[in-house]
């Protein structure tokens, strides 16, 4: 059994903003929100900015005790999980309880809870370590707890892929609804990681900007760390339609691969085998069917350039006709989030009919000869687009969407 599978809610918490619309309105304004440090002194690194989520009061949300439970990464991911729940307006049985799935996205889990209690014990000298410090760092602690909240007894897990994480993770859950295996997926990412060490730890590997993030600019420096969590529900397209709930989108592919090639330089063979493999997964979608990409993006120099020959090596003469942006410009690298973030973005470009800009733009590299729509969004009616994400470690996920029908 193959089914088409709807995209019927959407959450999302970011730099931003603290829903979907405001993401989306800052997205099709080209705004960025890339700002100066908060959460840490930016004088102990070697850059000041960061595309954290302001304001974010976590007893609006969750009782303080629950709030003990729950790391800032968890915290995101359930919001998100919470808003595309009741978009997606789904009225809960025992039976669809059984039979829906909760596959998350995380690279860092629980970091700023694991980062004070090392403060705590090495340079506090504090013998005593917080009781809930295993479940506060735990990848899956966003996961579990939507279970909770939800009675969700399908199946549930999280997905440690670095910047793929998300990616995986809404594959898997597309695959599973696809297939008949589960009926519906609640299904994305959080990440939130802006402790001291981990920073200090990107810091050292030098491809932080010192000032801000230009995909597919000649001048690029690097990108911009960034936090949050997006959240997607997923469903057959024919309950949906019986149902009457709204479809935001519909996942039409999923392809992976693995570099095998360097722990931390991109390779353009491998970021091409998963677009091929999510193009073939689609029904056999055409190359030339594809009219916009989310991109990796996230501004290194070796990165944007590899993304570039990439796509020119899956698409050929298509690739001038193509339309490539990468929202990290404007709400920043989020890591294991980026592709629940990105497959929000590009849900609501095919929906609303813009594409979003590759925002803080300058000059042209001619290592990255694509049409990367710099700085301005463009209207524009696209049915089919892909969102990349490629990670450390040569992990690649290519996800294939398609616009809503009318």
């Amino acid at each position: 059994m193959t089914r088409r599978v709807a995209v019927t809610g959407l959450g999302v918490i970011s730099a931003l903003g603290g829903d979907a619309g405001e993401f989306w309105q800052s997205l099709q304004a080209g705004r960025s929100g890339i700002a100066p440090l908060q959460t840490v002194d930016p004088a102990l690194l070697r850059f000041p900015n960061s595309a954290e989520v302001r304001n974010f009061a976590p007893l609006q949300y969750f009782e303080e005790k629950e709030i003990g439970l729950l790391d800032r990464f968890a915290q995101f991911g359930v919001v998100a999980a919470r808003q595309a729940i009741a978009q997606a307006g789904i009225r809960w049985t025992q039976s669809l309880r059984e039979s829906t799935a909760i596959v998350t996205g995380s690279c860092a889990g629980g970091q700023n809870t694991e980062d004070e209690g090392f403060v705590n014990l090495y340079r506090n000298n504090i013998p005593r370590v917080n009781p809930f410090t295993i479940p506060r760092t735990m990848e899956n602690g966003a996961a579990s707890r939507i279970s909770l909240e939800t009675g969700v007894v399908g199946p549930t897990y999280t997905i440690s892929t670095a910047c793929s994480s998300s990616n995986h993770a809404i594959g898997q859950a597309f695959w599973m609804v696809r297939s008949g295996a589960v009926e519906m997926a609640i299904t994305g990412g959080s990440e939130a990681f802006f402790s001291l060490g981990f920073l200090k730890a990107w810091e050292a590997m030098r491809v932080v900007s010192p000032d801000t993030c230009r995909p597919f600019s000649k001048d690029r420096r690097g990108l911009i760390l960034g936090e949050g969590a997006a959240m997607l529900v997923l469903e057959p397209i024919e309950a949906a339609r019986a149902r009457g709930a709204a479809i935001l989108g519909e996942i039409v592919g999923f392809g992976m691969s693995s570099d095998a090639f360097h722990i931390t330089q991109p390779s353009p063979d491998g970021a091409a085998r998963a677009m091929r493999a999510c193009l073939r997964d689609a029904a056999q979608l055409q190359p030339e069917a594809i009219a916009y990409i989310n991109a990796h993006g996230t501004a290194t120099l070796a990165n944007d350039a590899a993304e570039t020959a990439s796509i020119r090596q899956v698409f050929g003469a298509h690739a001038d006709r193509l339309a490539v942006s990468s929202t990290k410009s404007m709400h920043g690298h989020t890591l294991g989030a980026a592709g629940a973030i990105e497959a929000a973005a590009t849900v609501l470009a095919l929906r609303e009919g813009i594409l979003p800009p590759t925002a803080n733009f300058t000059q042209p590299d001619p290592a990255c000869n694509l049409d990367v729509i710099p700085n301005t969004a463009r209207q524009a009616a696209v049915e089919f687009a892909l969102s990349n994400s490629f990670a450390f470690g040569g992990l690649n996920a290519v996800l294939a969407f398609r616009r809503a029908e009318t």
